[in-house]
């Protein structure tokens, strides 16, 4: 090995920014291009680093962010014997790094380092529990659940990491609860000499890594609460480390969620009727024949559902999924009770066994039991302050449950957890400034005041790679002729392209309406139709998109963001309607009625600068390399008609815009 020092130079920002001159290191890799903002922004990384500070960035499309954060990352975290952690939100950016950038650096750079991809413990299995399933079958399983089990024992034998991403078919979640890795039951004690225990194994990874990959929503869940993390004297996951958000855009709803309280009405269930299920008679209650137990449970399954119910009872869906709760008390704590008295049975029981994994089994279900009677009791009370209450519908059919609360301002929150002294965090995405350098609102809404700035432009030519075409023809939206008006100028622009298109809508409704409308004209032209949501799963539609020739997919909230079709299978990106976020959600309510009660205007305040982050999101799925052309279609007339029109089209790469 090349001694680092002697091959970089002495001055660690100017060894990293040597790294991405035009004849460094990186110049060996295949496809280099020297780019003065990605050399820029690594050596604003590799300075923040040193100096333990806080950055945030923004890099343009095409800067080559990922490479510019990793590089001084790896080679910091070898020099300072710290842990790098990139934290990212979608699994396509996840993979990208793990197979594709750190790669690319395990062949170029002169050190030698690891990198381990970091995943939910609840998603690998653990072998102990299954052994210990399958001995104890007939107490807690259903046939058709042992039938399931069998199955999970034979892919055992044969996968290679023991995670869900191994499996080819979901498994039955009451079956994969009982045998996936749990905290304090697969332990570093009980589990960690084994061998086959793939979540043991993947922790001996993570701790022997240089660098490890997550995403956002694990990371708030292990980052645990703010109180915490201000004990910490240093890092934030690990003694030693320092963390780079990619897609920080979607840092604050992130964060808004977990560090918040969520009960579901199918998580208790589910963990009650593992004790005992009163249709299938199966569950620990009657593995220890606990008739004191089993009689608790068998009442108490009813109490819960009568107590969701009533929460039922008083909400008004008819808005959608969500129903926000704006006094304290609305229902009565029936069941806080005889959860507490099915916390005292369960830790009576765990005290009359001698086995000790049965006894981490009850204790670790005693837990849960305890979490939700707490998230209940101060949702009901609403004893949490500046916290905005909700309930919500979850799941396919939306016939469960769910108590939520998160606190209405998180810039506080995140800047106790996230933006301590003696740490270091850097955030980045291609889209953070909605009209300033300083990039103060985005700043502004995660707590990072104090954290520097930096805005770096794509070393792309828009100009003559991107063409804008505005509809200002387009009636408004309560006009009766814009559903015929919307449709018509979504089939003019996909035969202008052949197809090749994204259409993006902000209302999943009208969305699949306008699809159903526009069905027959797409055969017709010999078009392939995607639709989001019409059965296969993003990830699926995408490849589909991708390989055959003369597709159009029409998407909602995710696909304005985080997806990447370079080439020419994309060249056309139809914008239905500005991006503004309906305030139906019970969160950006709050946040609007936070706003004006601090005697601020909620529109330009946060309504508008959301839409303009969202709106350049969607515009940057389109030129994606050097070599990519297109168009952009906005389909709303308001961009060239309204005052704040300006601060959209200001937003927007500069390149020809006609409008028609």
């Amino acid at each position: 090995m090349i001694a680092l020092k002697d091959s970089l130079g002495t001055d660690f920002v100017e060894r990293v920014g040597s790294i991405f001159s035009k004849d460094g290191l990186l110049s060996k890799a295949k496809n280099f291009e020297f780019r003065p903002e990605q050399r820029e922004m690594a050596a604003a990384v590799a300075k923040t680093l040193e100096e333990e500070r806080h950055l945030v960035v923004e890099a343009g499309t095409g800067v080559g962010k990922s490479l510019a954060y990793l590089v001084p990352a790896i080679l910091f975290a070898l020099e300072q014997h710290k842990k790098a952690i990139v934290s990212t939100h979608t699994i396509n950016l996840q993979e990208q790094l793990v197979h594709k950038d750190i790669p690319i650096l395990k062949k170029i750079l002169p050190v030698e380092f690891e990198a381990a991809l970091l995943k939910g413990r609840h998603n690998y299995l653990c072998p102990r529990r299954l052994e210990r399933a399958l001995q104890q079958g007939n107490e807690l399983f259903t046939t058709t659940e042992q039938a399931e089990l069998t199955r999970l024992a034979e892919w055992a034998r044969t996968t290679r990491d023991g995670s869900l991403s191994d499996l080819a078919l979901e498994p039955d979640p009451k079956v994969w609860a009982q045998i996936s890795s749990e905290p304090h039951i697969c332990t570093t004690k009980t589990c960690g000499q084994r061998a086959d225990c793939f979540y043991q194994q993947a922790r001996k990874r993570i701790l022997a890594a240089d660098v490890i990959v997550i995403n956002h929503t694990l990371l708030f869940m292990l980052l645990g609460s703010p109180d915490e993390q201000q004990e910490r004297e240093s890092g934030f996951l690990f003694p030693n480390d320092f963390i780079i958000f990619d897609e920080a855009h979607t840092i604050e709803q992130t964060a808004s969620r977990q560090v918040g309280i969520g009960v579901s009405e199918y998580g208790l269930r589910s963990t009650i009727q593992r004790l005992y299920n009163a249709r299938t008679k199966k569950g620990l209650f009657t593995f220890t024949r606990d008739a004191t137990g089993v009689k608790l449970v068998g009442s108490l399954i009813e109490d819960v559902d009568f107590f969701f119910r009533s929460v039922e009872g008083r909400c008004d869906f008819k808005k959608g999924r969500e129903f926000r709760v704006r006094e304290p008390d609305l229902v009565a704590g029936t069941i806080t009770g005889r959860l507490l008295a099915l916390q005292a049975r369960i830790a009576e029981v765990a005290k009359q066994t001698d086995d000790e994994f049965l006894k981490a089994e009850l204790q670790d279900l005693g837990r849960r039991i305890r979490d939700a009677r707490d998230g209940i009791e101060i949702f009901l009370a609403q004893s949490a302050s500046e916290h905005v209450y909700w309930v919500e519908r979850t799941g396919k059919a939306a016939k469960f449950l769910s108590l939520n609360a998160a606190p209405i301002d998180v810039a506080p929150v995140l800047r106790r957890m996230l933006f301590r002294e003696d740490c270091s965090s850097v955030m980045t995405s291609a889209t953070l400034a909605v009209g300033r350098p300083d990039l103060a609102y985005f700043r502004k809404r995660v707590g990072a005041g104090d954290a520097e700035p930096l805005q770096l432009g794509s070393p792309f030519d828009f100009s003559k790679q991107m063409k804008i075409f505005i509809v200002q023809k387009m009636p408004d939206p309560r006009d009766a002729t814009y559903e015929e008006a919307l449709e018509h100028w979504i089939a003019h622009f996909v035969e202008e392209t052949d197809g090749r298109a994204f259409v993006l809508f902000t209302n999943y409704r009208a969305m699949l309406q306008v699809a159903a409308q526009m069905g027959e004209f797409f055969v017709k032209k010999g078009m392939n139709l995607l639709v989001q949501g019409a059965g296969l799963p993003r990830g699926l539609l995408l490849e589909q998109f991708k390989t055959t020739p003369r597709s159009v997919l029409f998407g909602t909230d995710s696909f304005w963001m985080g997806v990447d079709v370079p080439g020419e299978a994309l060249s056309n990106v139809i914008i239905t309607r500005l991006p503004f976020a309906v305030p139906d959600h019970p969160l950006i309510e709050a946040k609007l009625e936070f706003i004006e009660a601090r005697g601020g205007d909620a529109f330009t305040e946060y309504s508008l600068p959301e839409a303009i982050l969202k709106m350049r999101q969607g515009v940057g799925r389109l030129i994606r390399t050097k070599s990519d052309k297109g168009i952009i279609v906005i389909l709303d007339n308001r961009i060239v008609t309204k005052p704040y029109g300006r601060a959209f089209l200001s937003a927007l790469p500069k390149c020809p815009v006609k409008i028609i």
